[in-house]
């Protein structure tokens, strides 16, 4: 099933970059964090368009693994938008990008289907005072929970953090994979384009997500402290980087990955097709149009500063 995740990435994003020719003179294209799907598609990609008169084409995947076929020339866009600096780092390290922009910010948060048998139990847990934590729920026989691949996506990787996290500031030894099993669990492991889908249509009972995605898809969800949801930077170097991941990565080599605060980035591929229309969206995100439609989809505002290679 990894494998087959994995290909499916490849394949959709190939197939964008192999129609490149047969896109016309004024198509604009953005590739961007696979949470972003709504916001992107719904209101910022089409709204740009109509006030640049052009032809918005969006595609989400994992960022990690859509970075990376940036990166390598199997996909084109551009502009480039991805949850954490992570992402974009791949970019400026292959020369890609320079300055990379904050436009928006989220949180982790515990979403849930309303008519699963585990949603009265997942909501009297987001209560002052819940006799039974959510921790306690996730771990109950016969939940299915959802999430997405720790190795392409930095949503896979900020729910280990997460959990990892709720373990030492709950104390409970051995959290974490009593919730999420192996880093790889295949039992839990989607596509972060579907994973809320799934959740929606419910083949999952609770899945991991970013507040604004949930907030997009209209999910009621559980709020996480910010102790856990990685949202505040103040905490990234006294708590956050308390607690680390060893994943391989898709050459077959070791990495020790960090958490990193729960920020989004812009910016302007070099090799773009439309440079100076790029410019102009990554100046839309930052504009106060932009901005109010990324809080109208239950974005928060921009933190930190731009980051440049």
């Amino acid at each position: 099933m990894r494998h087959q995740l994995g290909l499916a990435v490849a394949l959709s994003s190939l197939m964008w970059a192999g129609a490149s020719s047969a896109f016309a003179a004024d198509d604009f294209r953005v590739a961007y964090a696979g949470s972003m799907g709504v916001v992107m598609d719904k209101f910022l990609g089409p709204a740009f368009a109509t006030q640049q008169h052009v032809n918005y084409q969006g595609q989400g995947e994992g960022a990690y693994g859509l970075a990376r076929l940036l990166a390598s020339g199997k996909a084109t866009a551009d502009v480039f938008v991805s949850i954490t600096p992570g992402p974009v780092e791949i970019l400026q390290k292959a020369g890609l990008v320079d300055e990379v922009i904050p436009v928006a910010s989220t949180r982790m948060v515990i979403a849930y289907n309303p008519k699963s048998t585990f949603a009265a139990a997942l909501a009297a847990s987001n209560q002052p005072g819940a006799k039974t934590p959510w921790w306690q729920v996730l771990k109950a026989p016969g939940l299915k929970f959802g999430r997405t691949d720790a190795r392409v996506d930095p949503q896979g990787q900020n729910i280990i953090f997460s959990l990892m996290l709720a373990e030492k500031f709950y104390k409970q030894p051995g959290l974490s994979n009593a919730v999420l099993g192996d880093v790889q669990n295949p039992a839990q492991v989607y596509g972060e384009g579907g994973l809320l889908t799934r959740l929606q249509a419910g083949q999952l009972d609770a899945a991991s997500g970013y507040e604004s995605a949930t907030l997009s898809a209209k999910l009621p969800y559980v709020a996480l402290p910010d102790e856990i949801n990685l949202s505040n930077p103040t905490f990234a170097k006294s708590w956050y980087d308390t607690v680390s991941l060893n994943l391989t990565d898709s050459k077959g080599q070791p990495q020790t990955l960090s958490p990193q605060p729960l920020v989004f980035y812009a910016a302007v591929l070099k090799n773009a097709p439309d440079h100076k229309r790029g410019e102009a969206f990554v100046a839309y995100l930052q504009s106060s149009q932009g901005q109010a439609l990324f809080t109208q989809n239950g974005y928060g505002q921009p933190k930190g500063e731009a980051l440049h290679p």
